[in-house]
């Protein structure tokens, strides 16, 4: 398997997010790391691709057009061809019980925005090394 920067080109990761910029940003410091990114700008979009192509982790903000981001993760953990995948919730949601509700909805980890593209990694690399379908191709 080719290794670059110490990652598995092989890893995949679904990047969810509205923000052009952000999105732009995460998926090129990922790419960078030596990842495969794929990109959703709404919900909806990303659960066809993470049915499609299941990742090996997927970050998603929560505030998201067509399908939120809860919404989404429900779907996804209620899905048997998707409930393995590990899925970060980065969002700017900081106020009432948003990361009582996105750890209920099934996301593995919640992060406040800004998330910066080091810190997301720093909180990848874990979940990508449980992840059963990582463990499959190792």
């Amino acid at each position: 398997m080719k290794r670059r920067k110490g990652r598995a080109l092989s890893a995949l990761i679904l990047i969810v997010e509205d923000n052009g910029d952000l999105l732009q940003l995460y998926s090129t410091y990922f790419t960078a790391q030596g990842f495969r990114v794929e990109t959703a700008s709404d919900g909806q979009m990303a659960l066809v691709h993470a049915v499609e192509l299941t990742p090996d982790l997927i970050v998603t903000d929560l505030a998201l057009p067509h399908l939120g981001g809860l919404a989404l993760t429900r779907q996804l953990k209620n899905d048997p061809r998707t409930a393995h995948i590990p899925i970060i919730a980065c969002t700017g949601h900081v106020f009432g019980m948003t990361a009582e509700l996105a750890l209920d909805a099934g996301c593995d980890l919640y992060m406040i925005k800004p998330c910066f593209p080091e810190d997301l990694l720093r909180e990848a690399v874990p979940l990508l090394a449980r992840s059963p379908a990582r463990r499959r191709s190792a």
